[in-house]
């Protein structure tokens, strides 16, 4: 089939109006200027056709990323390419980088990140999840005090089933700091019930600074309730093990060191 050669070099005012009607909204902004790259390369009508839907097809998806890493509320932004790998020499680079492909998502599948404070382990969870973002899954960030305290207001006004149709709706769930802060009795039965619920329905990514056998402590010293959590947790999980210094209290040591340790006025 012969081509023929694009012979204009600005869009035609009915053909703005059918891209308006679509909401083709770069097709109507880039059809002008696209129009006369191509006329003065002699290019195709098939050719224009192809590049303005190219380049609407980008914006949307570039649109629908931005709205995903919005919606998905992380705190910081935090990305795989910016962790100090060498600060933490017993951490497998290559496994975080296939962890970043988000297979894992697809098995319904959980990570948990665990080690002291201040080795990175927010970090990575969160890029892990701007990683999900992209790729087309929705996310979400929680902290564990956070999402009690979610559960705990949901209850007092009748509305946990409404909690909980929107956490089914998510591919990923990142649950920050589980751990850190003590949680009472009901706040431990709320996060046991959120567990319950995404097991091999949502994807979780967790971090904490607690090893598996202190776990009884964050949920109310109740072992059976601990065991039966750890049971479907760790059905399908890989367990991530930072060990290094804290990133945190390096910095402040490298400020402090560079300040000459100056006395306080």
């Amino acid at each position: 089939m012969t081509q023929t050669t694009l012979q204009i070099e600005h869009t035609p005012h009915l053909l703005k109006s059918y891209f308006k009607a679509l909401r083709m909204p770069t097709m109507l902004r880039e059809s002008t200027t696209v129009a006369r790259q191509l006329s003065e390369q002699h290019g195709s009508y098939e050719l224009y056709l192809q590049q303005l839907a190219e380049l609407e097809v980008q914006q949307r998806q570039a649109g629908a990323i931005a709205r995903r890493l919005k919606q998905a509320k992380f705190p910081v932004i935090k990305e795989i390419s910016d962790f100090d790998f060498v600060a933490i020499p017993k951490l497998n680079k290559k496994r975080l980088i296939d962890l970043a492909q988000c297979s894992f998502i697809d098995q319904r599948s959980n990570i948990i990140f665990t080690g002291a404070p201040g080795t990175g382990k927010t970090h990575l969870a969160i890029a892990l999840g701007r990683e999900a973002c992209r790729l087309g899954y929705k996310a979400k960030f929680f902290t564990a005090c956070g999402l009690a305290n979610l559960y705990r207001e949901a209850r007092e006004e009748r509305h946990v089933l409404k909690l909980e149709k929107q956490i089914q709706s998510y591919d990923l769930i990142i649950l920050d700091e589980l751990g850190y802060i003590p949680l009472d009795r009901h706040g431990a039965e709320h996060l046991f019930g959120f567990f319950s619920q995404c097991y091999e329905q949502v994807s979780l990514i967790i971090t904490t600074n607690l090893p598996f056998t202190d776990w009884p402590q964050i949920f109310a010293d109740d072992e059976r309730m601990t065991g039966a959590l750890l049971d479907r947790l760790t059905h399908h999980v890989s367990i991530v093990a930072l060990e290094g210094d804290s990133f945190r209290l390096k910095t402040a040591t490298a400020i402090k060191q560079k300040k000459g340790d100056k006395p306080t006025e």
